[in-house]
């Protein structure tokens, strides 16, 4: 029972986003006079629990989506949902470069806005979008991900609680210790970490492809290195997973994989208007 990188990955990055948010939230409200302050918490963590519900129920619609079509649609309806989770873990890595610097600026324009009409209600709505935009986002990359793996494994699960486990702990560390662990230096590991993943959930898309014949699939890659790193066993699957490395690639693989990274490094390196992100 191996863990998933990936998944911990992923759960580690999502998770802690969510409790900056809410930390966010929380550190405003603390501020309140007390009354204000218990009725505005309940609400934010009302919010958070409503979102939390939101994830998992997206979660089961997935699942019951998935088991309810024949074996060609499901490879077709795994396939959409991989490369949706590509793009969505690819749009979280720019949304939080384009807004890591003014999002708590932002969040506590909208508690003053709230404070001022005494509608603690936004901060409900606040707290519930945070955590639903962020467990959709791991509702769909869990899926996308564990669709090949055997219904009886724990490994997901496992791969889930230490992704948890790492969100935590690492709210925990940069909050008593950013002086050393600043959250700009979490990010740009993490995003570095999910840029490969995002490109190996493409491999995997294309694996889907393939299979289904919509791709040809010549017998013979177009190099081998599978005498000094196979991608198969333990530590193999596990690079594989996590960068989309192939030891005997195909053409198609091999131009998708460059262009994947040139339209990234184009992105990430264009000129942006307006103010750079404290995370970039």
């Amino acid at each position: 029972m191996t863990p998933n990188p990936g998944i911990i990955s992923v759960i580690w990055r999502e998770s802690t986003e969510a409790l900056l948010i809410i930390g966010i939230l929380n550190a405003w409200l603390t501020h309140r006079p007390s009354l204000e302050r218990v009725a505005a918490q309940r609400w934010l963590w009302c919010g958070a629990g409503a979102g939390l519900l939101g994830a998992v129920g997206l979660a089961a619609v997935l699942i019951q989506v998935g088991d309810a079509l024949s074996d060609e649609a499901q490879e077709y309806f795994q396939m959409g949902v991989v490369f949706v989770a590509a793009a969505l873990i690819v749009q979280m890595i720019f949304w939080m470069r384009r807004n890591g610097r003014t999002i708590q600026a932002d969040l506590h324009g909208a508690l003053e806005g709230a404070a001022r009409k005494s509608k603690w209600f936004a901060v409900f709505c606040l707290a519930a979008l945070a955590v639903l935009r962020e467990g959709s986002e791991t509702a769909i990359f869990l899926y996308g991900t564990m669709a090949g793996i055997p219904g009886g494994s724990f490994a997901p699960m496992l791969s889930v609680a230490l992704g948890l486990l790492a969100g935590l702990g690492t709210y925990w560390l940069l909050q008593v210790s950013g002086r050393i662990f600043s959250w700009r230096f979490f990010f740009r590991v993490t995003e570095v970490m999910l840029l490969f993943l995002a490109a190996s959930l493409v491999m995997a898309g294309l694996d889907h492809l393939v299979s289904l014949g919509m791709l040809p699939s010549p017998s013979v890659g177009l190099w081998d290195t599978s005498q000094f790193l196979p991608d198969s066993g333990m530590f193999g699957s596990m690079i594989a997973g996590l960068t989309g490395y192939r030891s005997k690639p195909l053409l198609v693989e091999v131009c998708v994989y460059a262009a994947y990274w040139v339209l990234i490094l184009w992105f990430l390196n264009r000129p942006r208007a307006g103010v750079r992100s404290r995370y970039a």
